[in-house]
């Protein structure tokens, strides 16, 4: 199951972009592609573990 924060957008409010890019609703703030992998549980990543944004949000809540 992907992060609940991560979100994909077509634009930032000013201009749009070619292709959807990855942005955390945690920090908002567009991620890098290495940081989607996390959000995304891909390559054996776990966000509950390796993310300390989300680590950070979900102690808060």
């Amino acid at each position: 199951m992907a992060c609940p924060y991560l979100e994909y957008r077509e634009a930032d409010g000013i201009r749009s972009f070619d292709h959807e890019r990855a942005y955390c609703a945690a920090t908002e703030t567009f991620v890098q592609a290495m940081r989607a992998d996390i959000c995304n549980d891909r390559y054996d990543l776990d966000h509950g573990q390796h993310c300390e944004i989300f680590q950070s949000h979900a102690e808060s809540e």
